[in-house]
């Protein structure tokens, strides 16, 4: 007779849980950090006397540091580990924050935008990678959802507390204030955070057995193995589902056609984003003539859509399409060609400007989430903080294009340019997305082919 497997009795501890809500604090954090630059835009620009293609080239530098950094910040973090890099990199964030409110001209403002680019680049491979190891494939895209809510959450915040510091006491102080914070998470970080959950002293070998997948949810419960990845059908073959062998190298990364053509649609979708990001706060002010107070309200609502859009988006992939990640992907696309155009006629009142924006951000990041879960089903966990970081560097990369573009486009032309060319943007998003392929898991779909 087989010999039985005894069952794991111990109880499972949900620690995991706590790091996913230091990574939500972390990241608004790290996310207020760079949004702060759309409210003070305005009023920089005045300051300094700045073109729109000057102060284009303000946002953009951050991004260009975030995304020449990302791949370093992959093998860094693949070197040395998430407890040791997080926290170096977050106490240089919160360094050159502050030093944005000493900036006495354009050159110093640009200089220490890029270098606050550079500082911040670490930040989310370290947290996605926190992810990957410490979540079992069915709550990865949650996590993710989760985490990319709290990119979202710090531009919620940002713009009225931003106006209301603006005016009592000048934009100088939105940057001290956001630097002060990342300190003490730091140190938090650093003390709760292992690099892997089995290093752990606060999970419980229950835990670390269902994050390793090894014991099934329902087997932990006495309810039965885990159901197989089940066939969606029609919906499988219009995303190309697949059955893929898992990238295990950093050659094999380069390689991969899925991972440049995600890429590529993040660096799309990505800057579009950051337009809103940076750019909304002038919009508001120059063309729809509102005050600051207004501004700030206004500026908030496609942020906070967006942290809806990201929580619906990660659940839905999880749960109701069976950790396939494109089926969002595309509705984001498609939807935020429609919004984009939709915005050329945006009214002048606040409260239906603000609800057109709410429901602009809660589309264009519905599948938002599902970038950088993807590459998840592509790679083995030692070689994902390399792929994502391919992903994030073309994120960054359409992070620091698109803006710089807006203010060229704004040196020439107006508004309705702008917001024509990011719905272009969004369409040719669509098309690269369609060409990757949906990696699945079980005996669905056909054979293994290369990812």
């Amino acid at each position: 007779m087989a010999e039985s497997v005894p069952a794991v009795t111990t109880r499972r501890s949900g620690f995991r849980w706590v790091v996913m809500g230091l990574i939500f604090i972390v990241y608004t954090l790290a996310a207020a950090d760079r949004a702060n630059i759309g409210i003070v835009l305005p009023f920089l620009k005045a300051e300094f006397q700045m073109t729109n293609t000057e102060a284009g080239a303000v946002v953009s530098l951050f991004f260009i540091g975030y995304s020449v950094a990302q791949i370093p910040a992959g093998f860094l973090v693949r070197r040395f580990g998430v407890r040791t890099v997080f926290p170096f990199f977050m106490i240089l964030t919160s360094i050159f924050t502050g030093l944005l409110g000493t900036a006495s001209s354009a050159f110093h403002l640009k200089l220490n935008r890029l270098a606050l680019g550079l500082a911040e680049a670490p930040l989310p491979v370290a947290m996605l990678s926190t992810m990957n190891r410490w979540f079992p494939p069915a709550e990865k895209g949650t996590a993710v959802g989760i985490f990319l809510a709290a990119a979202k959450f710090g531009p919620v915040l940002v713009p009225p507390l931003g106006a209301l510091i603006i005016a009592s006491l000048g934009w100088s102080y939105i940057f001290y204030i956001c630097a002060a914070p990342g300190l003490l998470f730091a140190v938090l970080w650093y003390v709760l955070v292992a690099n892997d959950p089995s290093q752990s002293r606060f999970t419980t070998e229950a835990e670390v057995l269902h994050i390793q997948a090894k014991t099934p949810p329902a087997a932990v419960a006495g309810r039965g193995p885990a159901k197989p990845t089940r066939d969606l059908g029609w919906l499988d073959r219009l995303i190309r589902a697949r059955r893929v062998r898992p990238i295990a190298t950093a050659s094999e990364t380069f390689r991969s056609a899925n991972i440049w053509g995600l890429a590529i649609g993040y660096l799309l979708m990505t800057g579009i984003i950051n337009v809103i990001l940076a750019w909304l706060p002038t919009y508001l002010t120059t063309v729809k003539k509102l005050s600051i107070m207004n501004v700030g309200f206004v500026a908030a609502a496609p942020f906070l859509g967006a942290v809806l859009g990201n929580l619906l988006g990660g659940v839905f992939s999880d749960r109701m399409v069976d950790k396939r990640r494109k089926p969002t992907i595309i509705i984001t696309a498609l939807s935020s060609v429609f919004m984009m155009y939709a915005l050329v006629y945006a009214p002048n009142d606040p409260i239906a400007l603000a609800a057109l924006l709410f429901v602009t951000g809660l589309l264009l990041n519905l599948g938002y989430s599902s970038f950088t879960v993807y590459p998840a089903g592509l790679t083995t966990k030692e070689a994902y903080p390399l792929a994502v970081s391919v992903v994030n560097t073309g994120g960054q990369a359409g992070g620091a294009l698109l803006p710089f573009v807006t203010g060229l486009i704004l040196d020439s032309y107006n508004w309705d340019v702008v917001f024509l060319f990011l719905a272009a943007s969004s369409l040719v998003a669509l098309a690269v997305i369609s060409l990757v392929v949906e990696p699945i898991d079980g005996e669905t779909g056909p054979g293994q082919q290369r990812a």
